[in-house]
């Protein structure tokens, strides 16, 4: 049964600027978290859980680019949660 039409995105740029922010800014979003781990744990260890929680982290961030209704919003989400994780690794060095 295909998707009904209301409910579909009109706007190709529209969906284009979803693919990429939640590409781009999951991406982001995924290694400040783990720069972030590694200033409380061994680096060793966060590589080595990094190649699974990374992937899960990313494909989440990724699903919710498509859930979120509001693009600016997304958008503030997506830049402000990769400052925050990246800021005490920031500071450190």
């Amino acid at each position: 049964m295909p998707a009904n039409k209301k409910y579909l995105t009109k706007s190709p740029w529209i969906r284009l600027c979803r693919i990429l922010l939640g590409t781009i800014g999951g991406y982001t979003v995924m290694l400040s978290f783990h720069v972030l781990l590694t200033e409380f744990f061994p680096k060793e260890n966060v590589i080595a859980t990094a190649f699974f929680t990374g992937y899960l982290l990313w494909a989440f961030l990724l699903f919710w680019a498509f859930l979120e209704s509001k693009l600016l919003r997304l958008v503030l989400t997506y830049v402000g949660l990769t400052l925050l994780f990246s800021l005490p690794y920031l500071i450190n060095h």
